[in-house]
């Protein structure tokens, strides 16, 4: 989101040309694919995490330029809102002792940028949503310093022709007349990389779809929005409202929305890219010098710079990405449901199931997208979203030959079906032992105690209203300040009191 864009209003208008120029690039990969030209099996993942930035009192923090400057790390980078930083991980092989590398780097890493953030002022804080956010840290004078995302901004207030609103029915109701892009920026993401292969993207795609309700239902962290409880997990809601292109007439002709679960399993990543090309105007529509038919038949590797340019444009949950890397072209799928936090231990224990899960659901014969129907799927995804673990979700019935779908309590799922396989998957990507039963542990303990960062926000909130009569703003900035000391402890949040 954070790569740096420069263009003039020629180059903005000029959408034809952006046009033909990327149907060059989806001709290129179609060809690409056809003949064989992406990198060979590799088990490679990746991890990008999204942060804010609070003062000790956990009151956000406009102040993400001289953090970085402090940090002065190129790991760490700007993110959308003047709260907010990214932190970039290094892609590493899965397998062995990968999960215990990855928490003694970001550990290590986030240590060394909090110690330096609070040398300016700052403090990191791994959440989904800062809970003490409030609608005037989301002005645009709140939007970082980047080309892009005053571009994409203009563009999308444009493609609108009029303000962008919230209103978001929970626990209680958001109803806000007039909001600028930098709301969406109140949502921060962990993101999960996975290196694949053209023959297997469809089913690792499918299965990342099936299983991104269950991640988001274990792995809630977003239950307040400018002083309101809302979704247990309410990024995805808020992300569509607060990047939505459309006017209500657009809605009610059913044109899409650039945050999209998507309509249908995929056979290619080729669909995806043609989906994008078919269904969405371009909202940076910037051409590069490129010509994909000629780089192609001269042997080179195209950047496809169009195709990934509005391919980072539209906000898929699960995202298709064409990459390049040592000179060599790579597909990955981008998961993108989960919240940042509420700890290293919480993020890789949601990471390993993941990859575990992901894995053997992407190899069985009969696989979980044969049996539910996407409908479904992208009902369970909204349904986990508003009820966090306590969610109930369909999902297809065991048995030879058995067919549709029962209702089930999200938290047997994972018990008595998903964690196994989780474990099964770890073991087929050759993790550690030791560092699968751990993470995986955490999933455990989460749906055994029916807890996680989301239950653990309210649950705290209503308890400091009950015993100590607090009003909401005292209770909800209370919380935060709890939640930014026990998430320093690295401990678990299954772990962590209420109240």
């Amino acid at each position: 989101m954070g790569e740096k864009v420069v263009a003039t209003r020629a180059e903005l208008s000029d959408r034809q040309l952006y046009r033909r120029k990327l149907q060059g690039c989806l001709d290129a990969l179609e060809r690409m694919l056809r003949e064989g030209r992406f990198d060979r099996p590799k088990a490679m993942m990746g991890l990008e995490m999204e942060l804010n930035l609070a003062d000790e009192q956990g009151l956000p923090l406009m102040t993400n330029e001289q953090v970085l400057s402090s940090i002065a790390s190129s790991d760490f980078q700007t993110e959308l809102g003047r709260f907010n930083i990214e932190l970039n991980v290094a892609p590493r092989r899965l397998g062995g002792h990968v999960l215990d590398e990855l928490r003694e780097e970001l550990v290590t890493g986030l240590h060394y940028a909090d110690r330096q953030a609070e040398a300016v002022g700052a403090r990191i804080v791994m959440v989904g949503i800062l809970p003490t956010l409030d609608l005037d840290h989301t002005g645009a004078e709140a939007m970082s310093s980047n080309d892009r995302y005053t571009l994409l901004s203009d563009q999308i207030l444009a493609a609108r022709g009029e303000d962008i609103a919230l209103d978001i029915e929970g626990v209680e109701r958001l109803s806000v007349e007039s909001v600028s892009m930098v709301a969406e920026a109140a949502a921060t993401s962990v993101q999960l990389h996975l290196q694949v292969t053209p023959e297997r993207f469809a089913s690792v795609w499918n299965a990342a779809q099936a299983i991104s309700s269950v991640q988001v239902a274990l792995g809630a962290n977003s239950p307040f929005l400018f002083g309101r409880e809302l979704w247990r997990e309410t990024r995805p809601v808020l992300f569509q409202q607060a990047c939505d292109t459309r006017t209500a007439e657009l809605k009610a002709q059913g044109v899409r929305p650039i945050t999209w679960f998507g309509e249908r399993w995929v056979d290619s990543a080729l669909d995806l890219f043609a989906e994008n090309q078919r269904y969405f105007p371009a909202l940076l529509p910037i051409c590069s010098d490129e010509d994909p038919g000629k780089v192609l038949a001269s042997g080179g590797v195209p950047k496809l710079s169009e195709m990934r340019l509005h391919n980072g444009t539209i906000y898929r949950w699960n995202r298709p990405i064409y990459d390049v890397a040592g000179g060599v072209p790579h597909l990955r799928v981008e998961n993108r449901c989960l919240p940042a936090g509420p700890t290293v231990a919480d993020t890789l224990a949601n990471s390993a199931f993941y990859y575990g899960l992901v894995r053997v659901l992407a190899e069985q014969p009969r696989p979980v997208w044969s049996r539910l129907a996407f409908a479904q799927a992208d009902e369970n995804f909204h349904h986990a979203a508003r009820y966090g673990i306590e969610s109930v979700l369909q999902w297809p019935r065991h048995g030879r030959g058995a067919r549709g779908t029962n209702a089930v309590a999200v938290t047997d799922l994972v018990l008595n079906e998903l964690l196994p396989l989780a474990h099964q998957g770890l073991d087929e990507w050759g993790i550690e032992p030791g560092d699968r039963d751990r993470y995986l542990g955490i999933i455990e303990q989460r749906c055994l105690r029916r807890t996680n960062g989301a239950a653990w926000q309210a649950a705290t909130v209503h308890r400091l209203r009950e015993q100590y009569g607090m009003d909401r703003a005292a209770s909800i900035a209370a919380m935060t300040r709890r939640y930014m000391e026990h998430s320093r402890t690295g401990e678990p949040v299954h772990t962590w009191p209420v109240g």
